[in-house]
């Protein structure tokens, strides 16, 4: 695929050959008239470049963004870190107020969600499920450890009671006839 050696026009018409589907198409056919008549010309690909991103590229890229937040989901991640992809994901997708925040409890794991949407005083704004989110994910995680330590400081009893019972017993012989 070289194109360095071509002329600018014969570049573009190379580029229009990947333009399809749906209002792409319109906007390809009325470039190709435009070029055709002499109506538009371009000294360089760049300035073709240019001009495409500016009929295509922004909408596009929200709608990527969009569709990365909406799949966005906490999983086994710390909220600290699921609220920063969250925002990266956010910057640039169209999502603002009630939208972002409904996004924002959707990807969360359910068990933090429903405790948030059970609080007494309701959340409204993303600033307050961001706090409220990582004050208790963090309760949550100190919780956890707290029972895993007391879960191991209790399991080491019941294993020196394991092992003293299960030392050798000493063999009982058994009579085989009655005494007299």
């Amino acid at each position: 695929m070289k194109l360095r050696g071509n002329m600018v026009e014969e570049q573009v018409q190379w580029v229009l050959t990947y333009v399809q589907g749906g209002s792409a198409d319109v906007w390809k056919e009325n470039i190709m008239d435009k070029l055709e008549s002499g109506e538009a010309e371009y000294e360089l690909v760049k300035e073709f470049l240019t001009c495409l991103r500016k009929e295509f590229g922004r909408g596009e890229e929200k709608s990527v963004k969009a569709a990365e937040l909406r799949k966005m989901e906490q999983g086994g991640k710390m909220m600290e870190e699921f609220i920063q992809e969250f925002k990266r994901a956010a910057r640039g997708s169209g999502y603002k107020g009630r939208p972002l925040v409904e996004e924002f409890k959707r990807g969360m794991n359910g068990g933090i969600r429903r405790k948030l949407i059970e609080a007494e005083n309701p959340l409204t704004s993303i600033e307050q499920w961001y706090r409220s989110a990582t004050a208790l994910n963090r309760n949550w995680r100190e919780s956890r450890r707290e029972e895993e330590r007391l879960r191991k400081k209790e399991g080491g009893g019941v294993q020196k009671q394991e092992q003293r019972t299960s030392l050798p017993r000493p063999l009982v012989w058994q009579r085989r006839q009655p005494l007299p």
